[in-house]
């Protein structure tokens, strides 16, 4: 008798999608990870407005400037971390662990929905629109927006969205569910690391996935259940740390990448001072227009959360577009700078510059300012300092617990250096070709 075409899949179906009838699911096609089944009861979850908005947002910002093939979405992000999620808790059920299909759901939403709160080109502006808001604090209020909309609709997922809401906030008694969406050794990290070295093509970035993935267990030590890795899994840790940390150097805090911030960020804040001005004013999307003008949004507001998603990175690049004709020289400039890729340059600093070495950098950015023609009472939109810190793990922030063969439980500890501590450094940005005339102390790059 031939074989059922369903069972022949179901045998080809890579590790975490074998245990999942066809008929409750929907296969996407991940460049990453392959294909990966979403249940079919979550599919109005990855349909809703709050998540296809994701589409329009770019994973990592501004580092399509550096990097042309980091064209890539939060949207593919969400689902790969879904995905990535449903592997786990199915070789955790397979070591014992016993899920209801509710706190499953649950889990898997929490994945899919955790970056939903995430604003136009990703970490770039989030403390710009939302007033210093975290995504966080973003995503918490639009799952609430969500569970309400699908309460009203009678829908079932309104039970699954409030269980999500409080697994999102750590507020579940089962907190290991909490650590695989926000902790340490998560499936956000494990998917947008593998993700992200993908599309910008740096293999140092390259996570082993499959083995921490099958090596990840849930052990109650009595204070309640949580995430643990198996001895046997410690190098493959030790990888994904050094991966993270390699990413930060290379492609997170990349010297293009934080000019390309610091110049959105500048024509962003000249255009919110010259809202008063008709053509700004006109020429801003209203989305934009909206956080522009707010002091501090109310993230409850459902006025203020219609307005976020109506943002995304094309309301902010149009915008851009109708500013670099505007009149005011200065966010005419700012503008055509960072659409034409027109960046400065940033400096290495041995350390965090003194009131005295900023203020000659100050000098020099205005002195070169003025021989543009431009007022030096603008040199702030063309000068700003920042620090830099990459920590690959922090054991003092929800250590990696090892469960040792012994069955005893110790906190990872990496073998090599570059696994820990944090990596700090200052930096610089300006117009290219100037530098205070007494700065001997870092190298242009």
């Amino acid at each position: 008798m031939r074989r059922p075409k369903g069972e022949v899949l179901l045998r080809t179906l890579p590790f975490g999608l074998r245990t999942s009838p066809l008929s409750s699911t929907k296969l996407f096609s991940d460049p990453v990870h392959g294909f990966h089944a979403v249940p079919r009861a979550l599919l109005p979850l990855v349909d809703a407005p709050e998540v296809q908005r994701l589409r329009r947002i770019r994973q990592l910002g501004v580092g399509y400037l550096v990097f042309p093939g980091a064209e890539h979405s939060r949207f593919g992000h969400a689902l790969g971390t879904m995905a990535l999620l449903g592997d786990v808790l199915t070789s955790l059920e397979a070591k014992g662990v016993r899920l209801s299909s509710t706190e499953r759901l649950a889990a898997l939403a929490a994945a899919l929905l955790h970056d939903v709160g995430h604003g136009p080109f990703s970490h770039t502006l989030e403390h710009d629109l939302l007033a210093g808001a975290p995504h966080e604090a973003m995503s918490r209020a639009l799952i609430g927006r969500m569970q309400r909309r699908f309460a009203a609709e009678g829908s079932p997922l309104a039970e699954v969205l409030a269980l999500t809401r409080r697994i999102f906030d750590g507020a579940y008694e089962r907190p290991f569910l909490h650590d695989l969406v926000s902790g340490q050794l998560d499936v956000d990290r494990l998917d947008y690391l593998r993700r992200d070295a993908f599309y910008t093509g740096v293999v140092e970035g390259q996570v082993g996935v499959d083995r921490l993935v099958k090596t990840l267990a849930v052990l109650d030590d009595g204070a309640g259940e949580r995430l643990v890795v198996e001895a046997k899994g410690a190098y493959a840790v030790e990888n994904f740390l050094n991966a993270r940390r390699l990413m930060y150097g290379q492609v997170y805090l990349h010297k293009t990448v934080l000019a390309g911030d610091q110049v959105l960020r500048a024509a962003l804040a000249r255009a919110k001072a010259c809202l008063g001005d008709a053509e700004v004013a006109s020429g801003t999307s209203d989305a934009l227009r909206f956080f522009l003008d707010a002091a501090a949004p109310d993230l409850g507001s459902p006025a203020v959360q219609e307005a976020f998603l109506a943002l995304d990175d094309a309301e902010v690049t149009v915008s851009l577009k109708r500013w670099r004709r505007a009149s005011d020289p200065v966010l005419a400039d700012l503008a055509g700078s960072f659409l034409d890729r027109r960046l400065p340059a940033v400096t290495r600093l041995p350390a965090v510059p003194d009131a005295d070495e900023r203020w000659r950098w100050v000098d020099a950015v205005a002195a070169h300012l003025a021989a543009q023609g431009i007022g030096v009472e603008h040199a702030a939109y063309y000068l700003a300092f920042g620090e830099t810190k990459s920590t690959a793990y922090d054991p003092d922030v929800g250590a990696i617990r090892v469960l040792e063969r012994s069955g005893s439980v110790q906190p990872f500890v990496g073998e090599h250096l570059g696994t820990g501590g944090s990596g700090r450094g200052a930096y610089v940005v300006h117009p290219k070709g100037v530098r205070p005339a007494a700065d001997t102390a870092g190298a242009e790059e």
